[in-house]
């Protein structure tokens, strides 16, 4: 506080106007905003009731606002906590699937962000979904260092289809000038990600000849969430999402995201973890369902629905009402659809 010109610094401290901070300790329990200065990155400063005065960036708000509407997880975290066993901290050594879904998470989720989209043609209708070329139109971070490396590679790199991507991004290419545009370690990198939320915790094991790193659950009532969400769309006749930290109730595509979380972790192959207290039949007529989830949701304008089992009657509504009230970001869904029709090619689904 004692500088020479009496100006304190402050990111991202919910706003010029909170009572918190150097305010509760200068005994300031109120701030009298004085009129914006211009302080070069677009500093705005308030004037306390003992003169002194609090800079704020505007983009520090922005972002707060922001990440308070995304869930606490991303897909590819809620992905990969499926995957994972709870005591034991690794995914299985025989899933070939996870780390291809991963990647079409990324895209998912940049998408979902309002991050990227379907380029703008009119003549894409003329390619497959999957082939259709995707463009950056917001290159604001997002605060995940995945997300904010696949931007930066997208927003630098020639403009490419969705199936492109998540082919360069998994190392599936032959072109070496594009080798490096694999993202490397993503799993441990999410794990890591995990442990920095407090989800996840690190230790040690010993696999005959080697140590390794393993991400043993640390909260489990995070991964609990995921599973009841998971069972709630593939079990209930109504679905029904109450809003919580892993997903807020003023977040946009609610139930949208939900269906596509739960069509990515069929194709990563780590569905059955959330279905394990399900009786066989049970069992067997869930899968039946996110086959039919999928076929629905990987065509763009989405399929009418075709279920035979009588659940999740209204998730086409609720998605549909969700697609109406942002109609401006139609062209961000496209990729998500684009993105599950990707997923209908891993063996797994064949």
């Amino acid at each position: 506080m004692a500088s020479t010109a009496g100006l304190t610094r402050r990111r991202g401290g919910g706003g010029g106007g909170s009572n918190g901070g150097d305010e509760e300790r200068s005994g300031s329990p109120s701030i009298r905003p004085s009129p914006s200065e211009s302080r070069g990155g677009g500093e705005t400063s308030y004037t306390t009731e003992n003169g002194h005065k609090i800079a704020f960036d505007p983009r520090d708000i922005s972002e707060n606002q922001e990440r308070n509407k995304q869930p606490k997880l991303t897909l590819m975290e809620e992905i990969l906590l499926l995957g994972l066993k709870d005591k034991q901290g690794y995914l299985s050594f025989w899933n070939d699937n996870i780390s291809y879904a991963l990647r079409g998470c990324i895209v998912l989720e940049l998408a979902f962000r309002g991050r990227i989209s379907m380029q703008k043609d009119s003549s894409r209708r003329r390619f497959p979904l999957a082939d259709r070329i995707i463009e950056v139109i917001d290159d604001t971070q997002t605060g995940e260092v995945l997300l904010d490396e696949a931007l930066k590679m997208m927003k630098a790199s020639e403009k490419m289809s969705v199936s492109a991507w998540i082919d360069l991004m998994s190392g599936e290419t032959w072109n070496l000038m594009k080798i490096g545009y694999q993202l490397k370690q993503v799993r441990e990198r999410l794990a890591k990600g995990l442990v920095d939320k407090g989800i996840l915790r690190t230790e040690k094991r010993n696999f005959l000849l080697f140590d390794m790193a393993t991400h043993p659950v640390a909260d489990g009532g995070a991964k609990d969430e995921i599973r009841r969400r998971v069972r709630n769309v593939l079990t209930s006749r109504t679905v029904v999402l109450p809003g919580n930290p892993f997903l807020p109730e003023d977040m946009d595509f609610r139930f949208l995201r939900t269906v596509v979380m739960v069509c990515a972790a069929y194709a990563a192959n780590v569905l059955e973890n959330a279905l394990a207290t399900l009786g066989h039949e049970a069992r067997e007529r869930a899968f039946a369902h996110v086959d039919e989830l999928l076929a629905e949701y990987s065509q763009w304008p989405f399929g009418k629905r075709n279920t035979q089992s009588g659940v999740g009657q209204n998730l086409g509504q609720a998605t549909s009402e969700e697609i109406n009230n942002n109609k401006d970001r139609e062209l961000q869904i496209e990729v998500v659809s684009a993105v599950l029709s990707v997923f209908t090619r891993l063996d797994s689904l064949l």
